[in-house]
């Protein structure tokens, strides 16, 4: 297996129109050079910008802001999100990747620009399963947060050989999960799952998935609210819940 390389410009990786429609997102990971400046005006998306690695500056309406990140793992998400018609100028100090994450939306809104400060490191899992979905959410935003938009955004940090997703659980909005890893070598398995690639999900199917042992690995995850049923929540399979009780019992192996 190799990882997928990205070229310089934009990675497609789903489009409402094209490639992966049924996701109703567009979505991309644009890779600048050294100086490069490049100007975005959507007049019908919004639009969030995810800093993945480098240094940049974003403007907009005015507002200037400077951010960086080398290390998706150690190092907490800087994210711009504006609404349809709003021109955001990014230029890049060095090499650096942005995730830009598109859907159609009429709604106006004052743009939101996210700093590691405003994120939490919310650590889930540590304390049912023996730990083995043990992770690191990062919620970026989403219905309680920004409900004027039609996504949702944020990341999560498996630690190796950890599930998540887990229980089973699936909801009627479709999500697209965008991985890396620490190390390029690295995979796990949603079906297949490698450095660069993505995992598109149909509404009402359930998505567990699991990093193989040795290799810690990062995602990004994205929804698309339905027109009148926004994502709130994730519907755990019934048949799993029993995992959540933290006295559960679960085997582990014949002691000789």
């Amino acid at each position: 297996m190799e990882a997928k390389k990205l070229n310089k410009g934009y990675n497609l990786l789903t489009e409402q129109n094209g490639l992966h429609h049924e996701m109703f997102m567009d979505i991309g990971v644009y890779v600048f050079e050294d100086g490069e400046r490049v100007i975005f005006n959507d007049g019908i998306n919004e639009t969030a910008f995810l800093l993945l690695d480098g240094k940049i500056t974003f403007a907009w309406n005015e507002q200037e802001e400077k951010a960086e990140r080398h290390s998706l793992f150690e190092e907490k998400p800087t994210c711009l999100h504006v609404p349809s018609g709003t021109a955001v100028t990014i230029t890049a100090d060095g090499a650096a990747e942005l995730l830009i994450q598109k859907t159609v939306n009429p709604a106006q809104f004052a743009p939101v620009y996210y700093m590691p400060k405003d994120i939490n490191n919310v650590f889930l899992g540590a304390d049912t399963m023996q730990g083995c979905a043990k992770r690191i959410l990062r919620d970026i935003f989403n219905y309680h947060n920004a409900p004027y938009s039609n996504m949702v955004l944020g990341e999560d940090i498996h630690l190796p050989g950890r599930w998540s997703s887990y229980p089973p659980h699936h909801h009627p909005q479709p999500e697209v999960y965008y991985y890396r890893f620490d190390k390029p070598q690295g995979f796990g398995v949603s079906i297949l799952i490698m450095d660069n690639s993505i995992s598109a999900i149909p509404g009402g199917l359930c998505h567990p998935q699991v990093c193989a042992p040795g290799y810690a690995m990062f995602y990004v995850w994205m929804i698309r609210h339905l027109e009148n049923n926004p994502w709130v929540d994730r519907i755990d399979d019934p048949a799993h819940a029993w995992l959540h009780d933290k006295n559960a019992v679960i085997w582990e192996g014949t002691q000789q």
